[in-house]
Order: C-alpha cells, then structure tokens, then sequence
C-alpha cells in the first residue's frame, strides 16, 4: 500500500514511516500541516502517484483534518483517509465526511496496521469487482 502522512508530529511520521515500511508498505509523502498535505496529495495525483490511504491527524496549524480531508475529497472521492488523532471531539464529523476509519491517539500500532490491512483488502475486492464487470 502506498501511504501519505499528514499530521503534525515529526516523531510520530518517522515512526509511522519504519513501521509501514518493515510491513512492506510504501510513504510516498510526508505532511505537518492542511495546507501542506493539500499541496502534496495534488503533485502525487498529477504524477500517477495517487496514494492507497491517506493517514490523517485533525489538530494541526494552517487547516485541521476535518477541513483538509474535505478539500481532498473533492478532488477524489474515493480517496481513504484514515484518521488517527487525540482529538476524539473529531470522530463523528471525520466519519460523516467520508473517513473510512477513525483512530484515537495514543493508539497501539497493531490498530493502525489492521486499518490498513482492512484497507488493502477492500481495494483488492473492488479491483476484482471493477475486472469482472469490466471483462
């Protein structure tokens, strides 16, 4: 799976980026705040480079999850944003705008990789649906 990392802790995304990587996914894109994120999630889009899961924090400076997610949204719709934050105020609007999960902060890894093995699986199935009726 490729992955983009949006939130505002530097140690969080260093962290983040081994796990994911030791477990045989790919960070093609690192973000600390909304308006960062939103800049990154177009220049992946335009080259081809579309992320699978968008990890995604709501407390940060310039433009918080909610606001960013929905930005991103509108460019894709299906688009999957994860979201992982301590801010649990968040879950119910995360959720309503189209998040497929929410995670809250602090979190154990093994929440996070299953999110996205859920995720990859998800994919899996749509392609293979989007195949057959496509063939």
């Amino acid at each position: 799976m490729t992955i983009l990392i949006v939130d505002d802790e530097l140690v969080l995304h260093e962290l983040m980026k081994d796990i994911f990587e030791l477990y045989g996914h790919e960070v093609v894109g690192d973000a600390y705040d909304g308006v960062e994120a939103l800049r990154i999630y177009r220049t992946l889009v335009l080259s081809y480079k579309k992320p699978d899961v968008i990890i995604m924090d709501h407390r940060m400076p310039k433009k918080d999850g909610v606001e960013t997610s929905v930005e991103m949204l509108e460019i894709d719709h299906s688009i999957k944003i994860l979201f992982v934050s301590a801010d649990e105020s968040a879950r119910q609007r995360a959720l309503e705008i189209g998040a497929v999960d929410f995670i809250k902060k602090p979190f154990e890894i093994s929440e996070i990789l299953s999110a996205i093995e859920k995720l990859k699986e998800e994919i899996k199935k749509a392609d293979q649906i989007e195949k057959v009726e496509g063939g």
